[in-house]
């Protein structure tokens, strides 16, 4: 039917309605996002710590965040003219 979509769950198929599979890939999605931003957070502090030990000035740039889909929108406004 159009209103459901099947589901892969490990080596199951599941057949569920659209809206609920469609909110629970999202809250994955919001999940995974906050853990790679942790993890991204720890690498900069290990990175430093590590340079730090080894004697060797910090990296320039390395604690830049990358930009916005909003912002990249903003940006390419601007270029456009």
């Amino acid at each position: 039917p159009a209103e459901k979509a099947m589901v892969c769950f490990g080596s199951m198929f599941i057949e569920l309605p659209k809206a609920k599979t469609r909110e629970m890939l999202q809250q994955d999605q919001e999940e995974l996002d906050k853990e790679i931003n942790n993890l991204r957070k720890e690498l900069r502090v290990k990175v430093n710590r590590l340079y730090e030990a080894q004697g060797k000035p910090e990296l320039k740039g390395f604690n830049l965040n990358p930009m916005s889909a909003e912002e990249m929108k903003l940006i390419n406004r601007i270029l456009e003219g």
